[in-house]
């Protein structure tokens, strides 16, 4: 006959497993529920030792040089720092307002050394819709971060009108507009909820397209997968000419990263990518966008299309353009 104080223990340990197995079902279903289960936490990428050789100075810039009494700033600048750094998240109207006096941002956004010719001639290109937080966060912390890599920049912010959001081709848009402003020999497509946290990933083009966001904190700072070409990319003019920039196609979220990169494969390129530990980005709180339906039938007929979607077929409206203190904006109907 089982005492009271056998039954007891009989209980406790089934409690125990029930406990235990409870916790092990948890721990697989974090494992393959969790984002990034499939993450490398190493890839390819360009030593820190090697980075200037891989950089690629504008052609314009030397030109402009020797007819100026000012030197070439150096291709990286000596002492950046390599401390990790988070952006202000607090930052208000106020800031904004008085953040292009106290750095001579000239109108437009648009900055460049006073001592010397940068050789790095850059436009950053953001597309924006109702993320006016993101943006004032985003600028307040690239502005200072851009001016200590002694870049001739601008800001362009390019915001659709209305419709289904189509990131790819307002970046089409903004490099299209940026031209005609200045002959930039090196674009950046970036989405303006990704701040870079070391100094010493240079906003500026590589020999090959540069994926420069590949180590987020969201993703524990690994790359998801090996052909992720979005978030932040480096690519020279001349190349983004090339591949015939991004479709103009994708409608909703999703589809034109992976687009983009069968592009620039297409053409003989390769994807290049600073260390992990240089790449590092914070991404900024934000609401998840609904996967668009189409974005696997969009890429599938991809390769049909680079010749014939792209920057040599792209229609849209000019609505409104401003040259606000801290970057161009320009609202777009497409």
């Amino acid at each position: 006959m089982q005492t009271r104080a056998g039954s007891n223990v009989v209980q406790t340990k089934d409690v125990m497993k029930k406990v235990i197995l409870s916790l092990v079902i948890i721990i697989v279903l974090c494992c393959v529920l969790h984002p990034d289960r499939f993450a490398l936490s190493y890839y390819p990428y360009i030593k820190y030792s090697d980075i200037p050789n891989e950089l690629e100075p504008s052609p314009r810039a030397i030109a402009v040089v020797k007819e100026s009494a000012k030197p070439l700033c150096l291709l990286i600048p000596n002492g950046l720092e390599t401390s990790l750094h988070h952006p202000n998240e607090s930052v208000t109207e106020y800031d904004i307002k008085h953040l292009a006096r106290r750095l001579n941002i000239e109108e437009g956004g648009a900055w460049q050394p006073s001592e010397c010719v940068s050789q790095h001639q850059v436009a950053i290109i953001i597309p924006f819709r109702n993320r006016t937080v993101q943006l004032w966060i985003f600028l307040s912390y690239m502005h200072p971060f851009l001016q200590k890599q002694m870049l001739n920049y601008r800001i362009f912010v390019i915001e659709q009108m209305k419709g289904a959001f189509n990131r790819a081709k307002l970046f089409n848009v903004g490099y299209a507009e940026a031209l005609k402003i200045f002959p930039y020999h090196c674009f950046i497509f970036h989405d303006v909820d990704l701040i870079p946290q070391k100094l010493s990933n240079m906003y500026a083009c590589t020999r090959q397209p540069r994926h420069m966001s590949s180590s987020v904190n969201t993703f524990r700072y690994n790359l998801p997968y090996k052909e992720l070409f979005g978030g932040a990319v480096a690519i020279l003019q001349k190349q983004f000419e090339l591949v015939n920039g991004f479709s103009n196609i994708f409608y909703g979220w999703g589809g034109e990263d992976d687009d983009f990169h069968s592009r620039v494969i297409n053409r003989g390129m390769t994807l290049c990518r600073f260390p992990p530990d240089v790449a590092r980005y914070t991404m900024l709180a934000h609401s998840k966008e609904l996967p668009s339906e189409n974005r696997f039938m969009n890429l599938k007929s991809g390769r049909d299309r680079f010749a014939t979607d792209g920057v040599n077929t792209l229609q849209y409206t000019i609505m409104k353009v401003v040259y606000y203190p801290l970057y161009t904006w320009i609202l777009v109907d497409l």
